[in-house]
């Protein structure tokens, strides 16, 4: 029989489609560049992939280049499935669209070519975190350890490792420890059994040991094998005494489970670096689990907002502040400058025991702080103006480094000049990097305020336009129209 003549074209063109769906993916680095193009393509040709969605002027994405490398390079190394991608988002802007990526950089975990719900990486920036992390979605939550050499290998590739040693490794304390592996993504586990592990790593009985490259090197646990008491102890010791803030070191230091941090602010040009860094580490003994010991160099310029966030400058380093890390971040300062071991315990304690108030910052009440249209607030005479009973005051919380806030200004002004002879409304704004007040948590820029006149404290969210016209309707509506009623704050004693 023979084909039709239009059969043969046919089934060229259908090849020759066949072969362009087949045609290589760019690698850069070992690491694929994904397209719209060839998205579906890549999942279909790799059964695990991890997928960074970047933008090239994102200072994070620069810094986690080099390590997303490291691990490209490791996984070739040892034959892996697994593979590293990335997506420009700035390019492919669907993409990004589709997998809900809303900063940079977003990295999701693609496991059997389902891009129906692609896991979320949360772990460090580092390539060891990314690697481990990566193991223990692809294979057993603890690896099997079958000799002292393979234990040596575990711990030796790794900054932090945990084993846990058990005489019978289907028992009920085994599962625990198995339970708790399945739960931490970042740190690799491992399991023995053999008796000549053991004794070299002087156990006698069922128990687990915390590796570390760092202070002691070693943690054993010696409290009742459960889940929730190894992830207590783990996340308690997986980090160093005393740790630097860095961009790789942060989803760590965030991450964790300890939510109050002290901080020195210590730049690593001054002659006293080392001796005021060796105090700080003195007195981190005392709290270990309790209060995260972190110091943050003063000199690096990423870490300029940080300084400013807490009010210091440079100058002034060094410096010691904390910060509790619950549902609202509060802020304390020691009373002394002095850094010695002993202080920094006495404050630490001090706080513990709930003995320390918040630490609000201030500016100075400006001589001309009433004098123009927009009317100046600080920390110091906020409460005064705000919640004055006879007036209507409309606050605008500002930080000078922000656009949204730079674009509002000159609308802000205008606000200000249609009010400036009103008997009682008042148009103000507060630069919330400088100031605080303890009625007011300001977690976004600019964050917009209505204090009705009156006894009763009550603090309105203005989530109306952002215009002259919706402002003007805002007020004149007496806070109704793009307002949200706050919960009223209690009159002061």
């Amino acid at each position: 029989m023979k084909l039709p003549r239009f059969f043969a074209p046919a089934l060229c063109l259908l090849w020759l489609g066949r072969a362009c769906l087949a045609v290589d993916i760019e690698e850069e680095e070992g690491v694929l560049v994904l397209k719209s193009a060839n998205f579906d393509q890549a999942l279909e040709q790799y059964p695990n992939i991890l997928v960074e969605f970047y933008a090239p002027w994102c200072g994070h994405c620069k810094a986690l280049a080099p390590e997303y490398v490291k691990v490209a390079a490791t996984l070739k190394t040892e034959n892996s499935e697994i593979r590293l991608a990335k997506v420009d988002a700035t390019e492919e802007s669907e993409l990004a669209q589709q997998f809900g990526v809303r900063g940079y950089p977003t990295i999701k975990f693609f496991k059997n070519g389902d891009k129906s719900s692609p896991k979320e990486y949360s772990a460090g920036r580092e390539a060891d975190d990314i690697l481990n992390w990566l193991k223990k979605r692809t294979g057993p939550a603890a690896t099997t350890l079958a000799d002292v050499a393979a234990v040596e290998e575990l711990v030796e590739s790794s900054e932090v490792a945990v084993i846990g040693f058990f005489k019978d490794a289907e028992s009920d304390v085994a599962k625990e420890f198995l339970l708790t592996a399945e739960a931490i993504d970042d740190i690799p586990f491992g399991i023995t059994s053999k008796s000549d592990v053991f004794a070299k790593y002087q156990l006698k009985k069922d128990g687990v040991v915390l590796f570390k490259k760092f202070d002691e090197g070693r943690d054993n646990f010696d409290g009742e094998i459960t889940k929730e008491n190894l992830l207590n102890f783990i996340k308690s010791n997986q980090l160093p005494l005393v740790i630097e803030f860095t961009e790789q070191t942060a989803p760590k230091i965030f991450g964790g489970e300890i939510k109050t941090h002290i901080l020195l602010f210590l730049p690593k040009s001054i002659e006293e670096y080392q001796s005021k860094l060796d105090n700080f580490k003195k007195a981190a003994e005392d709290f270990r689990g309790k209060i995260l010991f972190i110091y943050i160099d003063g000199d690096h310029s990423d870490n300029q907002r940080i300084l400013e966030f807490f009010g210091l400058k440079k100058e002034e380093c060094p410096a010691i502040r904390l910060i509790t890390l619950e549902e609202e971040m509060t802020k304390y300062k020691p009373e002394s400058d002095d850094l010695s071991p002993e202080n920094i315990r006495d404050f630490c304690h001090k706080f513990l025991e709930g003995k320390v108030k918040p630490h609000l910052m201030s500016q100075e009440i400006s001589d001309e702080w009433d004098k123009q249209p927009v009317k100046v607030l600080v920390g110091k005479n906020f409460e005064e103006v705000a919640f004055d009973e006879n007036k209507n005051v409309f606050v605008e919380f500002y930080a000078p480094w922000c656009g949204h806030c730079k674009q509002l200004a000159p609308i802000w002004d205008k606000l200000g000049e249609t009010y400036k002879d009103h008997e009682n409304i008042i148009i103000a704004k507060m630069d919330s990097t400088a100031n605080e007040v303890e009625i007011v948590k300001v977690h976004s820029f600019p964050t917009i305020k209505y204090f009705p006149a009156g006894p009763d404290r009550t603090v309105v969210d203005y989530n109306g336009e952002r215009t002259l016209e919706g402002f003007k309707k805002f007020l004149e509506s007496g806070g109704k129209d793009g307002g949200v009623d706050e919960n009223p704050w209690p009159n002061s004693p």
